[in-house]
């Protein structure tokens, strides 16, 4: 099975010199723009349409947003966020980091114990634990640390940066805090993929869980972030009716993680894929009403249908982020991409695929 087609993405010498079209880890679409992130700095970037006879033919005109520039983060400026999420929604850009330990990886040539230590070390970075809420200038649509819309100050906010990151709030929960002290590619926490919803009731954040994986249950958090009422640049978590910060849902996705999350009216688009470091199936499920469902804390496999069985590589080629256009169609941006999705001016290839309704 092959997409539509592909689009190329490209990017300026600066983010490529950094890696950032060979670790896209979340994409998002904004009208003509298009808001990406790599998962190796703690910047988004925004890349604009290029049309041809009404039909979009490339991304380019790269601007880069660097988080650190908008809100306090609690690592230092240059330090990775690990930007694992995006979403868009009313005046607003959410960007939201891994919240994982990372492992040490065994290098090339590293002796026997050598390899063994630096397998034994598990690092936190701190930038890792952000959620991060920024106002978007309707001037020049690029976030700022504030904003002046219809008469309101809308200010650049963050969870995670005073000792008030989610993991916080999950350390006593009988399903997740288990798995807090383990790395994320150990099937330990391992954020990948937000979706924002506003109604009357307030904003819902759905944060998606990769790890970890429970007996083939994977995990979504529902969070309600609001602005802290005495720090407009800090966000908090209202509580739910019993009490608790956050709701947690359990997916019948037949063994895989959540990879990313994208809401489609009032559906919640799911890509997944395997918890670990391993190449395996990827699939585009469809929650029926997710983004409004009321008291569904376990969903079955019948109410999760794939809508797209996704083709990967071996070790290359993993999709790891996915957005709707206005065409019925769904943008894949892929990790660690294969040779041929290079183009001659420096870009990289997203791929195109029709998206199924009903």
């Amino acid at each position: 099975m092959e997409p539509t087609r592909r689009v190329p993405l490209h990017f300026d010498d600066a983010s490529r010199a950094g890696g950032t079209h060979v670790n896209l880890s979340a994409v998002r679409t904004d009208g003509p723009h298009l808001w990406v992130a790599g998962d190796e700095t703690a910047t988004v970037e925004r890349l604009t349409a290029v049309t041809t006879d009404g039909v979009v033919t490339s991304y380019d005109h790269q601007v880069t947003v660097a988080l650190a520039d908008l809100v306090d983060l609690p690592g230092a400026h240059g330090d990775e966020a690990d930007v694992e999420g995006l979403a868009r929604s009313g005046p607003w850009l959410w960007a939201i980091g891994s919240h994982s330990l990372k492992r040490k990886r065994i290098r090339p040539g590293d002796p026997d114990d050598k390899a063994r230590k630096r397998l034994s070390r598990v690092v936190r970075e701190d930038n890792r634990f952000v959620l991060v809420r920024m106002p978007v200038d309707p001037a020049t649509g690029l976030p700022a640390r504030e904003v002046e819309v219809d008469g309101q100050t809308l200010t650049a906010a963050v969870l995670g940066a005073h000792d008030d990151d989610l993991t916080r709030h999950l350390r006593d929960d009988d399903l997740v805090g288990p798995f807090l002290s383990i790395p994320s590619k150990d099937n330990g926490l391992d954020v990948e993929g937000i979706a924002v919803h506003r109604s009357e009731h307030g904003t819902r954040l759905y944060v998606g869980l990769r790890g970890p994986v429970l007996r083939g249950w994977a995990v979504l958090l529902e969070l309600r972030p609001r602005t802290h009422r005495k720090h407009p640049g800090r966000l908090v978590l209202e509580e739910f009716e019993d009490g608790s910060a956050y709701r947690a849902h359990l997916l019948d996705l037949r063994g895989l993680g959540i990879r990313d999350l994208c809401p489609d009216g009032d559906d919640l688009l799911v890509l997944t894929g395997p918890s670990m470091g391993l190449s395996g199936p990827v699939r585009v499920h469809r929650w029926v009403g997710g983004c409004v469902v009321e008291a569904a804390d376990v969903v079955r496999a019948d109410e999760l249908p794939v809508v797209l069985d996704l083709p990967h590589g071996q070790g290359e080629d993993h999709p790891e982020g996915i957005a709707v256009t206005g065409d019925d169609e769904l943008l894949v941006v892929l990790d660690s991409p294969a040779g041929h999705r290079h183009t001659a001016r420096g870009g990289m290839l997203a791929d195109v695929w029709p998206l199924p309704r009903g």
